[in-house]
């Protein structure tokens, strides 16, 4: 790939208040970047990890953490720690269907330690993250940095520039990580292109009280799907995180309606939450999610790679994306940590991340892809309530064929190690 002009990085119009120099630079402070500068400085390897907010608090953000996390989590010592911040488990979701409750992924038939999902506030994630890779002396993290030129010499990349309250900063390594979400910016001033496909849908996010009538949701997770539009909850232990999936480009017309337009949509589909949705009372309480799905066909230059949702945006389907990421940073880390110790890292090192992860990523999103086609977007151009057939119905109650979707949902096409 030919890398455009407009990606190259030009000197900085602005006085360097100060430069410094490490092994690894990882830009994004989300739980790719997180992850990949823990494992890098427990192994000995000079970490800055950059973070443009000033905290790691986010609304409505990733916190499914899927049993090949846990798992990972469990390998790093942490296990007891992100236990103590989980609020529920979710063993698999429940959907209300006019044959009654059916649920279609049952996680404890998984062979684990951890056979749930833990939902855990991505933030308390984060910051426990930071604080372990913080007890190293070779690690310094960087709030509030963004990060505006990439540091280029001799065809490879070498450090970055930011900005952050206090002027324009200059770090050097000899490798840049892109960890910075589904918008970005080291990818766009690397040149990489993803190539995006279309979900039929988008998501409007927001909270839902805890009530005595409360929806069964023995699993820890419910769905209505039906009558143009899906609900789904996800329970927080103190309210429930909810959603209503509408067709994508539908936004502005059901915005139009009004926020009792939504309640009255809400009720439709699971008239059991007609008290929980009076608390909402203004558009101000809603989160539009514009759902989008991706995947860069290039990961790596010489001295730059990118990994997580900057290189692959996950559909919310399954809540897979925060796992994928954490994927990603394991196995990146597991082939990197040698060659950055000992300073010699090669385009074909960093080629071999992007080889190893590119075919479990490519699987996960055709599955999402089918379930969005198949599934929901019929479900969101159908008036009619969910009918699951039913030698669907017979093939999952077989134990054995009931643990290839729990596997999927659990961990994806192949199982990640931390490697010692």
């Amino acid at each position: 790939m030919t890398v455009p002009a407009t990606s190259q990085a030009s000197p900085s119009s602005n006085p360097i208040a100060d430069s410094a120099e490490v092994d690894c630079v990882i830009v994004g402070g989300g739980p790719a970047g997180a992850i990949l500068s823990l494992l890098l400085v427990r192994r000995g390897v000079r970490v800055a990890l950059l973070e443009m907010h000033k905290d790691f608090d986010r609304e409505f953000r990733g916190d499914t953490v899927h049993p090949s996390t846990l798992e990972i989590l469990d390998s790093l010592g942490l296990s007891d720690h992100v236990h103590q911040l989980g609020r529920s488990k979710i063993s698999g979701p429940t959907l209300m269907t006019t044959q009654g409750a059916f649920s279609p992924v049952a996680l404890g038939a998984l062979d684990t330690k951890f056979p749930y999902i833990l939902m855990v506030p991505q933030k308390d994630l984060l910051e426990l993250l930071a604080q372990e890779a913080s007890k190293h002396s070779s690690f310094r993290l960087h709030m509030g940095a963004n990060v505006t030129e990439l540091i280029e010499e001799g065809g490879a990349v070498r450090g970055v520039r930011y900005q952050s309250e206090d002027g324009t900063h200059e770090i050097r390594a000899q490798l840049v990580v892109g960890a910075d979400g589904r918008f970005s910016h080291v990818r766009a001033l690397a040149g990489f292109k993803p190539v995006s496909t279309s979900p039929p849908m988008d998501i409007l996010w927001f909270r839902l009280p805890h009530l005595p009538t409360d929806p069964d949701a023995q699993g820890g997770a419910f769905g209505g799907l039906g009558r143009g539009h899906i609900v789904i909850g996800l329970d927080r232990g103190d309210y429930w995180q909810a959603g209503y999936v509408i067709l994508k480009g539908s936004y502005q017309e059901i915005r139009s309606q009004g926020i009792e337009g939504l309640r009255r949509g809400i009720v439709s589909i699971e008239p059991r939450l007609a008290r929980h949705v009076e608390s909402l009372t203004d558009w101000r309480q809603v989160s539009f999610l514009n759902v989008e799905s991706s995947r860069c066909l290039q990961w790596s230059r010489p001295g730059i790679l990118i990994i997580g949702d900057a290189a692959h945006v996950m559909s919310p389907v399954g809540g897979v994306g925060i796992n994928y990421a954490i994927q990603d940073a394991v196995v990146a880390a597991n082939i990197l940590t040698r060659p950055l110790l000992e300073k010699r890292v090669r385009a074909q090192d960093l080629q071999e991340v992007q080889r190893r992860r590119e075919r479990p990523v490519r699987f996960i999103q055709s599955i999402q892809t089918q379930m969005q086609r198949r599934l929901i977007g019929a479900a969101l151009n159908s008036e009619k309530p969910l009918d699951v057939p039913w030698l669907v119905r017979a093939l999952l109650s077989n134990r054995l064929i009931a643990k290839i979707p729990a596997r999927i949902m659990g961990y994806g096409l192949t199982r990640v190690h931390v490697e010692n």
